[in-house]
């Protein structure tokens, strides 16, 4: 319930002339600010391994060995299904195969959030 004699909260900033305490650690605002692209210039050189898996396969160790040229192993995939995409090994994204300029691509359609408990 405000009281009528006070002024607007408006003109209460204004007649201050400060900044306002809002009760929040400098510190801790920066923190929960998200990272920009400059924050993030550090991490643009290291190199990470991405892998594409379009599919698995089990066989024996003799079936391998049978497999000459030309060979067709079976995967658990079906055509046009997504793939996985890894990087360092982590499961990050699924996506679709793609030819750019007569080489295969990856191109993403959907991210996959991981709970990060390690």
């Amino acid at each position: 319930m405000a009281d009528e004699d006070s002024p607007p909260l408006e003109e209460l900033d204004e007649q201050q002339g400060e900044p306002q305490d809002t009760g929040v650690n400098p510190r801790i605002a920066e923190m929960e600010t998200p990272l920009g692209a400059r924050d993030l210039e550090a991490v643009y050189q290291i190199p990470v391994q991405v892998s594409a898996v379009l599919g698995k396969s089990t066989m024996q160790v003799s079936n391998l060995l049978k497999m000459g040229r030309g060979a067709v192993v079976e995967l658990d995939r079906k055509v046009g299904e997504a793939i996985d995409i890894y990087v360092n090994n982590r499961l990050v994204a699924r996506g679709e195969v793609v030819v750019v300029e007569d080489k295969l691509g990856v191109t993403m359609t959907e991210i996959i959030k991981s709970d990060r408990t390690t």
